[in-house]
């Protein structure tokens, strides 16, 4: 048997990106040196919410990035030996920035510790702070998100979908449970 209820719906997800593009400026107190990283597949498009946020309130155009960790994971298997590996993004220099890892759903961690690993590759930033819209808790990494749309407490069995126009042809948020 198979469960599905929608956790949030386009107006709700605009909702928690606006408020988490504020609180990034205020907790950075402004936007100078601040930019952000979207992790590849939909912490991308996340980011450019953001940063598109960030620009109608402020008036500033904070750089974005798209980075990914496929050969930073800690979960590939053996049988892998072909992993789709997609390039990063980021056309600016990482050193000395304040760089806001986004991604959607944050759950044991191990995503948020494999980019900041491939950050410290590319460059030394002063910070490191992480975003997500889901936050769903069962880390198995002391990690925590600094910024987040939703917190949603589940069960191991439990399954976080998040769906976005850019990808999916909606915006919306559902829990499954199997």
């Amino acid at each position: 048997m198979e469960y599905r209820t929608t956790l949030m719906q386009e107006k709700n997800i605009t909702s928690a990106l606006k408020r988490i593009s504020f609180e990034i400026i205020e907790q950075n107190g402004g936007s100078e040196g601040l930019v952000l990283l979207g992790i590849r597949r939909r912490g991308v498009p996340l980011a450019r919410r953001i940063a598109a946020n960030i620009r109608d309130n402020e008036g500033v155009d904070i750089p974005v990035g798209e980075l990914d960790i496929t050969f930073y994971r800690d979960d590939l298997e053996p049988i892998q030996a072909d992993p789709i590996v997609n390039r990063s993004y980021i056309d600016f220099n990482l050193t000395g920035m304040h760089v806001i890892l986004v991604d959607d759903v944050l759950y044991t961690g191990r995503t948020i510790r494999a980019a900041m690993d491939a950050v410290m590759d590319i460059g030394r930033p002063a910070s490191i702070k992480a975003a997500v819209l889901i936050d769903r808790g069962h880390r198995e990494l002391p990690i925590k998100a600094n910024y987040v749309g939703k917190n949603v407490p589940t069960a191991e069995r439990e399954f976080i979908s998040v769906q976005l126009e850019e990808y999916d042809g909606c915006n919306q948020v559902d829990l499954f449970i199997k």
